[in-house]
């Protein structure tokens, strides 16, 4: 038995039994790969996996009761190499971060620049998509923290972590007639709203408060990036719903802001690891720089807490 018999059997049930993407993905041929796993498979005395002809089309049931096991080996080998390396070099080696645009263009910024300026021999590596994207980076390995306000609490293999509560904020032209009175739903309902794509931002708060009022809301762009909706906000297509964190007024001097917390609830960010994953001493800081109340201590309880004990929002601290 040996890891790369291992690495087969993950990477074509991550690859949807496509032999040809599994090789390309391990460096090898297709039948290099049907090798590894039939090689397995006789080592076991089982077969792992239904075939249809030539082709693999799922697990059978004793590959599914396997399969965590050959995730737990290969995860545990990852381990042991990060720890060896964690002793011979303490402050140097790479920290690959994900994150939302939202996250990563508003929130992030002091927490990295004070890593920078604690670690300057670590490698910084920043990546931007959505939420599910965010969590599959995390999930694949390529990222080893994951920020975001959607999606990252509903995957059992990743730990999601509170990190900080905000709203909504209203942005309009200066001189806009929402900037007289109290704001409400049914005012909104009156103009053209640009705000975030679906699953992005707490886009799902802004869709249930309308729902909820039985209002129908006149959308007229979404966008995944604050800086889009601002920029066509200033060319007067419409009304903005972006992050309150995302308007600066030092900067945005073409636009007003209006605090709507009170019409579309609170929404909760969150920072996801892979559960069972190694942390380095230096993604503990960079985690406690991002949010104080997530000290080491915290993040290693949540790291081996019970899946049981997982909340909709993440992990209560």
């Amino acid at each position: 038995m040996n890891f790369q018999q291992l690495r087969s059997v993950r990477e074509t049930v991550r690859c949807g039994f496509n032999l040809t993407e599994v090789a390309h993905t391990l460096h090898t041929s297709q039948p290099g790969v049907s090798r590894q796993i039939r090689e397995l498979e006789e080592e076991l005395g089982i077969d792992l996996f239904v075939r249809a002809g030539k082709r693999l089309t799922g697990l059978t049931e004793p590959g599914a009761h396997v399969l965590p096991i050959i995730e737990n080996i290969l995860q545990g080998s990852h381990n042991l190499r990060t720890a060896g390396q964690e002793f011979v070099a303490q402050q140097s080696g790479s920290l690959s971060i994900a994150a939302t645009h939202t996250q990563a263009r508003y929130a992030l910024p002091t927490a990295v620049q004070e890593f920078r300026l604690q670690f300057p021999n670590v490698r910084l590596h920043l990546h931007q998509g959505s939420p599910r994207q965010v969590a599959e980076m995390l999930l694949s390995g390529e990222a080893d923290i994951g920020i975001a306000t959607e999606a990252l609490a509903q995957y059992a293999d990743l730990v999601a972590l509170p990190c900080y509560r905000w709203t909504h904020s209203v942005i309009v032209p200066p001189n806009h007639p929402l900037l007289d009175g109290p704001l409400s739903l049914e005012k909104l309902a009156r103009y053209p709203l640009i705000t975030y794509g679906a699953g992005f931002t707490g886009r799902g708060h802004i869709d249930q408060a309308f729902a909820k009022h039985r209002i129908e809301p006149r959308i007229v762009l979404s966008a995944m990036d604050a800086d889009v909706i601002k920029t066509y906000v200033e060319l007067g297509m419409g009304v903005g719903i972006v992050a309150s964190i995302a308007f600066e007024a030092e900067r945005d001097t073409q636009l007003r802001a209006i605090d709507a917390g009170a019409l579309f609830g609170i929404n909760l960010t969150k920072l996801a690891l892979r559960r069972g994953s190694y942390l380095r001493a230096y993604v503990y800081a960079l985690i406690e720089s991002f949010a104080p109340t997530l000290q080491r201590s915290v993040v290693d309880q949540a790291m081996v807490a019970d899946k049981d004990k997982v909340t909709a929002d993440g992990y209560e601290i």
